[in-house]
């Protein structure tokens, strides 16, 4: 038994959901997410609750039945609250601004990178060495933070390149005499 799986999904005060075959649509104060789930679960609504069972003991419907949960969990969280990533920028001459809709970034290249942010994301820059991704999609949210790190990840020698926030960057020591 999934243990996941069994928990409904509440439904907050201001989010309502419909099913429409195997298709739920979740609208909130932020927008409107929908998932197709497998034919191997089946949703239903009770009592502002969603709650998803199996269809059979099967290992692919019980595998799909923790995962199409927390997929629903995650469109009620994005339309409620939504999603942030906020990543930090360390070295010297290392910056970054918003330029009309596009993130400019200075990296220690020799040019300037121009990163576009795509639609259903909101990147912003308060400080030079501060960026912050939000938007109602888990999944582009974290993949437009990815695309950004990719850039410059973090070097192990002087730690300098895009991190996110809070992450250790194992440090090892340099060449000796």
């Amino acid at each position: 038994m999934s243990r996941i799986g069994k928990k409904p999904v509440a439904l907050v005060k201001g989010v309502s959901a419909s099913i429409s075959g195997q298709t739920i649509e979740v609208k909130g104060p932020k927008g409107t997410r929908s998932f197709t789930a497998g034919d191997d679960v089946q949703l239903t609504i009770e009592n502002d609750t969603v709650k998803v069972t199996p269809r059979g003991l099967s290992k692919r419907a019980r595998s799909q039945w923790g995962m199409s949960r927390s997929m629903i969990a995650n469109l009620v969280q994005g339309v409620t609250v939504g999603f942030k990533k906020e990543m930090e920028i360390q070295g010297v001459g290392y910056r970054a601004a918003m330029v009309g809709k596009n993130l400019q970034l200075q990296l220690g290249f020799s040019h300037e990178v121009i990163f576009e942010v795509p639609e259903g994301v909101v990147v912003a820059s308060p400080k030079q060495t501060e960026i912050s991704v939000e938007g109602i999609d888990q999944q582009l949210v974290g993949q437009v933070a990815a695309n950004i790190r990719a850039w410059k990840k973090p070097e192990p020698y002087k730690g300098k390149g895009i991190r996110y926030k809070g992450e250790f960057v194992f440090r090892k020591e340099g060449k000796k005499k």
